[in-house]
């Protein structure tokens, strides 16, 4: 029963909640990934930064065209040929000023190209952009793709007008993702939050503040695009998110030896119903990686995370508290080792609609899963109260908590006691290497008696050949031909027989 499960003390795994707000004191949901702060006030950061570059870039700018100005007025005399020379010098800053014009007007551009009002001919042009769309777009799309782009459709025709100019909006904005190839993952997280927040100011307007109609249209448009867009923009070539995935899982797989035990999670796998919520939690980290677009990723989180609230308090027969949550999470994700679990956690923390992340049971799952990842990469010894000594040794492999060192080629395994008998992974383990002993000496044995058997049955053919060609030299066979004779020439009773029968004639 779950109440005879006694919990071991609590140890050093607490974050508390005010650690998982924005770093900004704004109230919502910060992310490791954003520095601690919250979606709003980092691109507010982001920004701030960049805005503050390109004024530092400018003036530098501005400092290198007067030196280059001074230069050539001193060596203007000197020069046969005064016209060619200012173009030549002043060659390399114009391409450095273009490119910084570029860069400073790229985002209001952008934004501006989205919702600029249509003009009387933009119909025509939107038609044959349609019937020559670009290659990236007109290659062929999947079958999930081409799913998510009809209900799509068929979503926008309940809104009528409205739906229109979201599906021209949407359907331009993946036109001119498609040809960013360039953009950093940073600059590409950028475009997709500018489009969700000015999409999502023109819906407010357009519905008068329903916010919950909004949030919908926003759903369904987030689906749409990151469908789309999902092959180029997820783990891109610009980033690390690859070697980071490699790093995390490398990680979780030196700590396959760590146990509920040492991690202090409150849940006993015993319980049928415990265990089966367990399954299902790890099932649902897992298939995360399945899904395309961010809010789905998210539903995976969500979803994880009730399967182990329920299996916390089917154990504990109370509703599970904060400090109970988070170290069976990072249990969990131990136990799955998640695909790519970096690339994910990044491409939801880019492209997902940032209200999700800042509020509400998602955000609050998702910050708590950055913290479990965050935990693991910084796991020591002091986290599970392990000598430091013992802690390398687990790491590398050379010894286990599990496994007691042994001489011989089988573990010698004694009876589970303490922490392993109360642990039913463990007891499973510990039953299996004796399995394991018994099975070893058992294959021994028949090993001996296949080759006992062997020897066995080439001695009997060899006796067997030798008998057999004994008895051919001691008695040889001998052919005798038979002689002819009449059939009743043994017969000594001839002369006691009838005459013969002759055949007779009759007239007639």
């Amino acid at each position: 029963p779950a109440s005879s499960y006694k919990f071991p003390p609590r140890r050093g795994i607490h974050v508390d909640q005010s650690e998982l707000h924005c770093n900004k004191g704004c109230g919502y949901y910060g992310n490791a990934a954003w520095q601690g702060l919250c979606s709003k006030c980092w691109r507010e950061e982001y920004q701030r930064a960049r805005q503050k570059q390109i004024q530092e870039d400018w003036a530098l700018a501005e400092k290198l065209q007067r030196e280059e100005e001074v230069a050539y007025a001193s060596i203007q005399g000197a020069q046969s040929q005064p016209q060619a020379q200012p173009q030549a010098s002043l060659a390399p800053f114009s391409k450095f000023e273009e490119k910084k014009t570029n860069e400073k007007t790229r985002k209001v551009t952008t934004v501006k190209k989205f919702f600029s009002p249509s003009s009387r001919t933009a119909p025509k042009k939107e038609n044959q952009e349609g019937k020559t769309p670009s290659p990236s777009i007109s290659r062929q799309s999947s079958i999930e793709t081409d799913r998510v782009s009809r209900d799509f459709v068929d979503f926008l025709k309940t809104l009528h007008k409205p739906g229109r100019e979201v599906h021209k909006q949407s359907r331009a904005f993946i036109e001119i993702m498609a040809n960013k190839k360039d953009l950093s993952a940073d600059e590409l997280s950028e475009c997709v939050q500018d489009f969700y927040q000015n999409l999502s100011d023109r819906l407010m307007t357009h519905f008068k503040g329903s916010s919950e109609r909004v949030e919908r249209v926003m759903d369904e448009v987030e689906k749409y695009i990151m469908t789309r867009l999902y092959k180029s923009v997820f783990c891109p070539e610009t980033t690390d998110d690859e070697e980071k995935d490699l790093a995390t899982q490398n990680r979780i797989r030196a700590l396959h030896w760590v146990d509920i035990q040492m991690l202090c999670v409150p849940v006993d796998e015993e319980i049928p119903e415990v265990s089966d919520n367990v399954v299902k939690a790890i099932t649902d980290v897992i298939e995360m990686d399945s899904k395309r677009v961010p809010r789905d990723k998210l539903a995976c989180i969500t979803r994880c995370s009730k399967h182990i609230f329920s299996a916390i308090k089917i154990t504990k027969s109370e509703p599970a508290s904060a400090d109970d949550f988070l170290p069976t999470l990072i249990y969990i994700v131990l136990k799955a080792n998640p695909p790519r679990l970096q690339s994910n956690i990044q491409y939801i923390t880019r492209f997902c609609n940032p209200s999700r992340l800042m509020t509400g049971e998602d955000g609050y799952y998702f910050t708590n899963l950055c913290c479990a990842v965050a935990f693991i990469e910084k796991l020591d010894a002091q986290s599970l109260n392990l000598d430091p000594e013992d802690f390398e040794r687990y790491m590398s492999g050379q010894a286990s908590p599990r496994r007691p060192e042994a001489d011989s080629g089988w573990p010698q395994v004694d009876p589970p006691t303490g922490s392993a008998a109360s642990s039913p992974a463990l007891s499973q383990v510990y039953q299996n290497l004796d399995l394991l002993s018994g099975l070893g000496s058992r294959q021994d044995r028949v090993l001996e008696g296949v080759q006992s058997l062997q020897r066995d049955l080439i001695t009997w053919q060899e006796s067997v050949e030798r008998e057999v060609q004994e008895i051919l030299e001691k008695y040889p066979l001998e052919i005798r031909l038979p002689t002819p004779s009449a059939i009743d020439s043994d017969n000594v009773e001839n002369d006691r027989l009838p005459p013969p029968l002759t055949p007779q004639v009759f007239a007639g």
